[in-house]
């Protein structure tokens, strides 16, 4: 192999927030992840049982300018620019165990094969029951 070659890998989605060690404690519960403490300005969830950095994490970067998104979307509001879809395997349950995590479920609801929740941050995030995808042959996370 070549020693020069590039190497890309994908090691993190950033989200910006006022308080990222706690926003990085919600996420770390609802997804049973491991929680690093960077430094101040900085925390990440990543999966159990792995080093931080073997897969991509959720990274979190304090920013005390942060306004949570509208959503849904309002002209002149701020827009969301990304959020979180996790595939989950049962539905209500997962929606009581984000609750009971810190998290708030969005009025406005538009199918009921997904659920869109707040993170205590306010960013949206969608469960979604999608059975035919997991229990597809190319789908590895449940």
């Amino acid at each position: 192999m070549d020693h020069d070659e590039l190497k890309i890998k994908m090691y993190s989605l950033t989200v910006d927030c006022k308080e990222p060690h706690e926003l990085a404690s919600f996420y770390g519960a609802l997804l049973k992840w491991d929680m690093l403490d960077i430094d101040e300005g900085w925390a990440c969830v990543y999966a159990p049982g792995t080093n931080q950095g073997t897969y991509p994490s959720i990274l979190f970067q304090g920013n005390p300018e942060y306004k949570p998104p509208v959503w849904p979307e309002e002209p002149g509001a701020q827009q969301q620019m990304a959020h979180l879809d996790f595939a989950v395997n049962d539905l209500e349950k997962a929606v009581q165990h984000a609750l009971h995590c810190g998290a708030r479920i969005a009025e406005e609801q538009f199918s009921d094969d997904w659920r869109v929740m707040f993170d205590p941050a306010g960013h949206p995030f969608c469960l979604c029951q999608m059975k035919s995808m997991m229990e597809s042959a190319h789908f590895g996370l449940l």
